[in-house]
């Protein structure tokens, strides 16, 4: 089915800066409130366990919510499900501030990652609308990604800052504050992309499970958005733990890992162009190899230090931007006029497979070594590369 491709007038720098704000809210709002996560039960008197709902819960809404507005924002648009998202983020995050019930806040935490999930589902659907097939959605992918990875390391320097000068309640109410600038900016740039036809059909969304394609493209994201789930997971138990860092000097060399994912996303653009989406991909599966490898060679026969635990970690960096700029495109790119269902599963179903896979390599794997990130990456990279032998055979035969 052909469909005519929403015009957006604005320059990629622009358009960055209308959409990353949204993408970036959903995942601060999990990593600003880690510093105040011990000291809840007693503020709110209540267990640990209650709290750790806020944390668990969050995560599951956040992946669940998209599968069900992805939908809508086929039927309805996505300008709507990105404002009404939007809204129900700075509301709910006001209402957490203002909880004083354990309950209370548990809901309101709830809510805020039905915000985000809603905006979530907008912004790459709307980015799957205007730039499918154009090498500028190959550096918004990327830089999303690269501005990401700087948000579990400066998120909860921020949260420790303002909660320590204003109290935990600051936190929240500076997430909406910064959700409402955000909403205003949307309601006054940020038109409808939808594609026509979309409104009108009323597609199965069986297809998006049959296709060979997205279940390729779907596991490749998952493979680079694993191993820097694992890495996160790792690395502080192995630089702090093992290697002597200072939790200064490790959120230093936490960022060097962001800032060789930054420098590579300059030169996505270049790549997609060169390689193209399955190039990339198959060179991002090689990268995260080629890092393991390292790493296990530095695990055997060394002790953990920036040279055999983070320069690894960099190759495995630039493998990650590699494949994350094409992995939306290859798996939505049979899925125009209803990319936000297909979005919706995409991002549902990466979510689970690196939860479940990547904390199953940290929890039976010795979490304090490298051996963890060298499993998920390994299998992870290899089940994708014979995806791609699959699917290139598949392709050959039609």
């Amino acid at each position: 089915m052909t469909y005519t491709r929403p015009a957006w007038a604005y320059s990629l720098s622009a358009a960055l800066l209308l959409m990353a704000p949204f993408d970036i809210l959903a995942s601060l709002a999990m990593d600003i409130y880690l510093p105040v996560v011990p000291a809840m039960p007693g503020i709110l008197n209540t267990s640990a366990s209650v709290i750790q709902l806020t944390l668990s819960g969050y995560m599951i809404i956040l992946g669940a919510g998209q599968i069900i507005f992805g939908p809508i924002s086929d039927r309805i648009g996505r300008r709507p499900v990105l404002i009404l998202g939007a809204v129900l983020f700075a509301a709910a995050s006001l209402g957490a501030a203002c909880s004083s019930t354990a309950g209370t806040f548990v809901v309101y935490r709830l809510l805020q990652a039905g915000g985000a999930s809603a905006v979530l589902v907008a912004t790459f659907a709307t980015v799957r609308d205007v730039y499918a097939d154009r090498e500028e959605g190959a550096v918004i992918y990327s830089a999303f990604g690269a501005i990401l990875s700087f948000v579990p390391a400066l998120g909860p320097i921020v949260g420790a800052v303002v909660a320590d000068r204003f109290g935990w309640r600051a936190i929240f109410v500076l997430l909406a504050l910064l959700s409402l600038m955000a909403t205003i900016n949307a309601m006054l740039r940020w038109h409808e992309t939808r594609p026509s036809v979309a409104a009108n059909a009323r597609r199965s969304i069986l297809p998006i499970f049959a296709s060979f394609t997205f279940w390729v493209y779907t596991l490749a994201f998952s493979a680079v958005m694993g191993t820097f789930f694992v890495f996160f997971s790792t690395a502080p138990r192995v630089l702090i733990g093992h290697a002597g860092y200072s939790e200064f000097g490790f959120s230093l060399a936490f960022a060097t890992v962001a800032c060789v994912m930054i420098a590579t996303t300059r030169f996505a653009r270049i790549f997609v162009g060169k390689w193209g989406v399955a190039g990339c991909a198959t060179r991002g599966m090689l990268l995260l190899l080629c890092g393991a490898a390292l790493l296990a060679v530095g695990q055997i026969y060394g002790s953990p230090s920036f040279a055999s635990f983070l320069l690894p970690v960099w190759i495995m960096a630039v493998g990650i931007v590699l494949a994350a700029s094409v992995t939306a495109n290859g798996a939505l790119a049979e899925f125009g006029d209803m990319a936000g269902s297909a979005v919706a599963f995409y991002s549902c179903i990466q979510s689970m497979i690196v939860s479940i896979g990547g904390t199953l390599s940290v929890t039976i794997l010795d979490g304090d070594s490298a051996w963890p990130l060298v499993a998920y990456s390994t299998t992870m990279a290899f089940l994708v590369l014979a995806a791609q032998i699959l699917l290139r055979r598949h392709q050959s035969k039609k």
